[in-house]
């Protein structure tokens, strides 16, 4: 059985700048364990919205916008929804693959 490593204590920083740098260079594997990391739940915070342009094929966004309504939800709605959906599925499968 190895010893565990002792985690390094996190450096504060003077600005967030400063803390993105550190954390962009550094591995936080040495400063977390995130085998004990437990989830925490925000339910009053509002995520982050970025507006972005897609293009899309026109018959995929017809496509699209006959689906949503057919659920009666905006196509934009459906597409986040859609997106949120597979980017979970890429993340477990990754995490499965890293796993074992």
């Amino acid at each position: 059985m190895s010893a565990k490593k002792k985690k390094k204590t996190v450096p504060k920083h003077r600005s967030e700048d400063r803390e993105r740098e550190f954390w962009a260079a550094s591995d936080s594997t040495d400063y977390v364990d995130w085998n004990k990391a437990q989830r925490l739940a925000l339910p009053d915070l509002k995520p982050s919205l970025k507006t972005i342009s897609l293009r899309l094929p026109e018959m995929m966004l017809a496509e699209l916008k006959g689906l949503a309504n057919k659920r009666d939800v905006p196509y934009q709605s459906l597409l986040k929804i859609f997106l949120a959906e597979r980017i979970a599925a890429e993340l477990k499968a990754a995490s499965k693959k890293r796993t074992g």
